[in-house]
């Protein structure tokens, strides 16, 4: 699967009491499939899956694949501490049509997690899962980093397609780059003018039964049965990709892309995609100059957005259109003097 591009991290929005507000959901997913982004990220950090049951992070999967548009690349959010766990979510996942993985670093038993329990757990999945893999290392949260040669190891296995870095460093995006140079390069699907070709797109390409219809049902009153029309899809090709590295921090995302990096899966981009999504189209048009204003722009935002978390990316979303509602507790909901600090630096990214 090609993984260039912006992917907003979703968030997950609740009713006041904490129950899932799926409406709420589909309304974010459909307005981000109106955006230019590359896909969605489902049951990230962003999407508070850790406080989610495993019956709600299928819901959730569910009803934001129902509503994706097709062209738009999604990853689910499959991690559990425990490898069957694991496979049981992206199992789920491959049964609605996603397109690869995501999976966080196990970290509960941190001092036991070292660089061999690393290599088996994601090549066990690895070789288990009907779905691409992604590695996901974000140590803020997990206070554990994949280390890079780890890294460069996993990037070696077939089923094993990229990593989305969370640690705020350039310099390790560029290692990372550099250290999965070598890994098997693969040939993914890709549209006509070099848009990644989602599992739901090819989904469409297969043709509907044929039903037979005889000579004499054409002449009466009897209902003819056909299938539905076969939608209009360009001209297949293929790509050639490697490993695949993604930042996870929109306040060097310039930065990273011009170190290696593919894209981006961000959490800003959950409340303003469009900003986002102008800095790599500047940098992917070659325009520096216009790309570093784009950057620029989002900095203190995207400080603001780390300082205070997954409330604030939620406030935000409550400005900009989409739904972001209250995180759930422990999380609290900013105070109004946060609020209005969110408002003033997101003044310029209104969407």
């Amino acid at each position: 699967m090609l993984l260039e591009g912006i992917f907003p991290a979703v968030t997950t929005p609740f009713y006041p009491d904490g129950r899932l507000y799926l409406k709420k959901l589909e309304h974010n997913v459909e307005r981000y499939s109106r955006t230019p982004v590359a896909g969605l990220v489902l049951l990230g950090s962003t999407g508070e899956a850790v406080m989610l049951s495993d019956e709600e992070s299928r819901t959730v999967l569910r009803v934001a694949r129902e509503t994706a548009a097709p062209e738009k690349v999604l990853l689910a959010g499959v991690a559990r501490e425990s490898l069957v766990e694991t496979l049981r979510l992206a199992e789920f996942a491959a049964d609605q049509q996603y397109d690869a993985v995501l999976v966080r670093t196990p970290h509960y038993y941190g001092p036991q997690m070292g660089r061999m329990e690393m290599l088996t757990y994601y090549r066990a999945l690895a070789d288990r899962s009907p779905l691409p893999v992604v590695l996901y290392s974000i140590p803020k949260f997990t206070h554990y980093e994949l280390p890079v040669d780890v890294i460069a190891e996993l990037a070696q296995h077939p089923n094993i397609i990229g990593l989305k870095d969370s640690s705020g460093s350039v310099s390790r995006i560029a290692e990372a780059v550099a250290a999965t140079n070598r890994a098997p390069r693969r040939k993914v699907l890709v549209t006509s003018v070099f848009a990644p070709l989602t599992s739901r797109m090819l989904l469409k390409l297969v043709p509907p039964p044929a039903n037979f219809v005889s000579a004499e049902s054409l002449g009466g009153d009897a209902a003819v049965a056909v299938g539905p029309p076969r939608p209009a899809v360009k001209t297949m090709r293929e790509k050639e990709v490697g490993f695949q590295v993604l930042s996870g921090s929109a306040h060097n995302l310039l930065a990273s892309l011009e170190a290696g990096a593919a894209g981006g899966v961000l959490a800003l981009a959950a409340c303003a995609p469009q900003a986002c999504q102008e800095i790599y189209t500047a940098w992917k048009d070659s325009d520096p100059k216009l790309a570093k204003e784009k950057q620029q722009r989002v900095v203190e935002p995207s400080a603001l957005a780390g300082k205070l978390g997954i409330p604030a990316i939620k406030h935000a979303c409550d400005l900009n259109g989409y739904y972001g509602g209250r995180p759930r507790i422990p999380l609290l909901p900013l105070d109004a003097e946060q609020q209005a600090e969110v408002a003033r630096v997101m003044a310029d990214l209104r969407n």
